[in-house]
């Protein structure tokens, strides 16, 4: 059984893009009218950024220019996303990031001339014109990592190439890669990456879900080398950049762009390697128990505790459980987000060429728009949630600020997403009292929100950061010396719990972070201030108002600052200590039903 083709699915599953473009037609006259304007702020502004009037112009027509550019970047990039065997957006996709190079060579001079100012200049102009201080923030910053203009500008054409590993990996996995049915007890099971990793890894049979396990691994292997080459062009760019650009080290370059010390990196990767992996450990010890596994694999880490009360949910009941769950967030916020639905912010369908995973992106002055695959797992409804919390984090921050200044630090970044989560297993646990009921709500709070965001994207991070200090160290690496370092980092965080075998160690390959920079880490950033905020909540519901107001900085502070002025230091060690303290007694009362559970039925 394959999966149908794009033009097939329901039109009304899918996400409207009218609102970007109605037409190719309509695209291309905007196309054109980018062009005139990079052309007149060139011919405006080169040359000329010498007085407090002028920049202010400038940073004025820039906005405009971006809002432009940014609503053709994602009419071209949503088109190829939900279709990347279509040789129709995939051409219009490479057409306009070649154009987009062209223009932002023109515009690199920008960066340049403003790098120029002094830092007295430059603290001037943010005092001046708060509405850009972050703008002025990164200038200072990056004063010292400034390169000459013409090689600025020689690096800005080169744009599509510096791109071109992520593409062609997300390409090859949505389009090329191919894999073979499997066979259980006579019956043949169809498989693709999509159906892997949102049915097959929770199937609750456990010879079906080995079985698939190893069906995707072997189509995995097929491509490792090549992917391997992929990667490490990827690496090697970023390793080239920082050593332009004067860091030593590609995880300090980074950071940098992050605004986050290394010490606070290294100590979030490494706390929760050590205190968090034997958490997990007493968890998955439960499931092994209370399935009957006599050895637990890396195949069983997704299932759920109790299978026989692990309800599917169809796509039609998804809005009042949203609804239900952001219900606290107040009014104004939860009606923004209903809009979802009538609107078609989201793409649902399954179909073949369509990207795996989930994303948001949201166009500045739309609305967002969010892919997924919708298979009727209770897994669904978190990735529905966690994408709408970025969607609202983007929608509050547009609404208070420039394009300039919208986008806030990566490190930040999942925090509103992993804190609709929350919002959505308390509104499980508020709807019933029944023990069972209350350790589902428990268990898919720690195997949704915490594994993918603790476990999956920590281990991630871990992981890179060896490959990364293989590249510092001026060594290389091949595909087995990556499954050699994923094997070894998950081995170190469940222990002798769970057996890592070869098919585990191919992990790596099924992932687009290590394409996203220093990206993967960060989720367990934004999920301890999402947790720590979800805590105070609980206790002082009044506190909503200081989450609101965080989700409508955008970049105007720095990621600890906005932090801390949602009541949550995380310079500290506080906030992940009680984090990792919050998710041990999340543990233990789930064992502690499951025992209650059982005693109710020898009664």
């Amino acid at each position: 059984m394959s999966l149908p083709k794009r033009n097939t699915v329901p039109v009304e599953l899918t996400w409207d893009t009218s609102t970007l473009f109605k037409s190719e037609q309509e695209f291309n006259i905007h196309l054109a009218n980018l062009v005139q304007l990079v052309d007149d702020f060139t011919s405006k502004f080169q040359g000329k950024l010498e007085n407090f009037e002028t920049i202010k112009k400038s940073l004025s027509a820039l906005a405009e220019l971006t809002k432009e550019k940014d609503w053709l970047e994602h009419y071209v990039f949503l088109n190829q996303a939900v279709d990347m065997s279509s040789p129709k957006a995939n051409s219009q996709l490479h057409k306009f990031e070649n154009i987009s190079a062209q223009l932002e060579s023109k515009l690199s001079f920008f960066d340049s001339e403003m790098l120029n100012l002094s830092a007295a200049e430059l603290n001037s102009l943010a005092a001046n014109l708060p509405e850009y201080n972050a703008v002025f923030r990164h200038y200072l910053n990056n004063q010292k990592q400034r390169l000459a203009p013409n090689i600025e500008k020689a690096l800005s054409a080169l744009t599509p190439i510096f791109h071109a590993p992520e593409n062609i990996y997300t390409q090859m996995r949505s389009s090329d890669m191919h894999f073979d049915s499997f066979t259980i007890d006579g019956k043949d099971y169809p498989m693709s990456f999509v159906l892997y990793e949102n049915y097959y890894q929770y199937h609750a049979n456990i010879k079906i879900r080995r079985a698939a396990f190893a069906s995707f691994s072997k189509t995995l292997k097929q491509y490792k080398n090549t992917l391997a080459a992929i990667y490490y062009t990827e690496v090697y760019k970023q390793k080239t950049f920082a050593t332009l650009r004067g860091y030593s080290s590609v995880i300090d370059y980074l950071l940098a762009e992050q605004e986050i010390p290394r010490a606070i990196y290294e100590h979030q990767i490494d706390t929760i390697i050590e205190k968090f992996g034997p958490v997990m450990q007493k968890y998955v010890q439960l499931i092994k128990e209370e399935r009957g596994i006599d050895e637990l694999t890396f195949a069983d880490l997704q299932i759920d505790l109790d299978p026989d009360y692990s309800p599917t949910i169809a796509l039609k009941d998804a809005p009042q459980y949203i609804s239900d769950a952001i219900e606290i967030m107040g009014k104004d916020y939860h009606d923004m987000i209903m809009r979802a639905f009538p609107e078609r912010w989201v793409d649902f369908p399954q179909n073949d060429g369509k990207e795996t995973g989930g994303f948001e992106t949201t166009p500045y002055g739309n609305h967002p728009f969010i892919l997924m695959s919708w298979s009727n797992q209770f897994a669904d409804l978190y990735t529905l949630i966690h994408e709408l919390g970025h969607a609202g984090q983007a929608l509050s921050t547009a609404a208070n600020n420039s394009i300039l200044v919208c986008d806030p630090s990566t490190y930040i970044v999942e925090s509103p997403s992993t804190f609709n989560e929350l919002l959505l297993t308390h509104s499980l646990l508020q709807k019933s009292d029944d023990p069972r009921m209350q350790r589902f709500a428990y268990t898919k709070m720690l195997t949704n929100t915490y594994y993918h965001n603790f476990v999956t994207h920590l281990l991630e991070a871990a992981y890179q950061r060896e490959v990364y200090r293989l590249i510092d160290n001026g060594e290389s690496f091949d595909a087995d010396r990556l499954c050699a370092i994923k094997k070894e980092v998950l081995q170190k965080f469940w222990g002798d719990t769970v057996k890592i075998d070869d098919d585990a160690s191919l992990t790596w390959m099924r992932q687009s972070h290590y394409y996203m920079g220093l990206y993967s880490y960060t989720y367990s950033a934004g999920l301890t201030i999402a947790t720590q905020m979800y805590l105070k909540i609980k206790e002082n519901p009044a506190v909503i108002s200081d989450w609101l107001n965080y989700l409508k900085l955008g970049d105007q502070k720095t990621p600890l600052e906005a932090a801390k002025s949602a009541g949550v230091d995380m310079a500290s060690n506080e906030p992940l200590e009680k984090t990792i303290a919050f998710l041990d007694n999340t543990v233990e009362k789930i064992i502690n039903l499951t025992t209650t559970i059982k005693n109710s039925h020898l009664n």
